[in-house]
């Protein structure tokens, strides 16, 4: 068994691309309570994207929450993130541990793949996604993954990420299946308070308590 990296359980948020007020919306859904950020845009703007991940890197350790960096590699070592997020098109594990280190985060998307995420368990991720469970705005056509999955890979003993179309209506069922996160992108930063739709989703876990800048 590897060590492990990334524990807890809460609120993960996954940034929605190019916008203005990236920092001033993070900020407000790391105040609601989010306890994992993922930088997730996929232009190819690499000198706004480093600066980006910079800048959303130093808010994070404001606030003592990692930064993991969506599907690159060389831009999440570029801005010292605490890790990156593979799906199945985008590298092995063992070559992001190599470039980001032996503490850097690693996690797996693993769609409906009771399979692939037993193998990447094994292979050393730090965390293994599901989904989507529901109908996405972000990716409409996405592979559906039913809860079970979530319990059936409670055994593999790292935590489990549920993504894909999840609100506070419907990510308390997915919370008792054995989600130890709920990852979001539109229902926080596409609401017009983000600040209270992250504490909605933060609030359907057990003993929540807001973040607070670390002193």
């Amino acid at each position: 068994m590897h060590p492990v990296r990334f524990s807890g359980r809460g609120l993960y948020i996954i940034t929605d691309g190019p916008r203005l007020d990236l920092l001033a919306v993070t900020r407000q859904a790391l105040e609601g309570g989010a306890r994992v950020l993922q930088y997730r845009d996929k232009t190819p703007d690499h000198a706004r994207r480093r600066e980006e991940a910079l800048a959303l890197k130093a808010l994070c350790a404001e606030f003592g929450v990692p930064m993991i960096v969506n599907d690159d590699v060389a831009l999440a070592h570029a801005a010292d993130a605490d890790g990156v997020h593979l799906g199945e098109d985008d590298g092995d594990i063992a070559a992001a541990r190599a470039t980001l280190g032996a503490q850097a985060i690693i996690g797996v998307s693993c769609y409906d793949s009771i399979d692939r995420a037993r193998a990447m368990a094994a292979a050393g991720a730090d965390y293994v996604a599901f989904g989507a469970f529901f109908s996405s705005p972000t990716k409409p056509d996405a592979r559906r993954a039913p809860p079970e999955l979530l319990r059936q890979s409670a055994a593999l003993g790292v935590p489990r990420v549920a993504i894909g179309g999840i609100t506070p209506d419907n990510g308390g069922d997915l919370i008792d299946a054995g989600a130890d996160y709920l990852a979001v992108i539109s229902a926080v930063f596409g609401a017009d308070d983000v600040r209270a739709a992250a504490r909605r989703f933060a609030d359907l876990f057990p003993h929540s308590t807001p973040n607070g800048p670390t002193r």
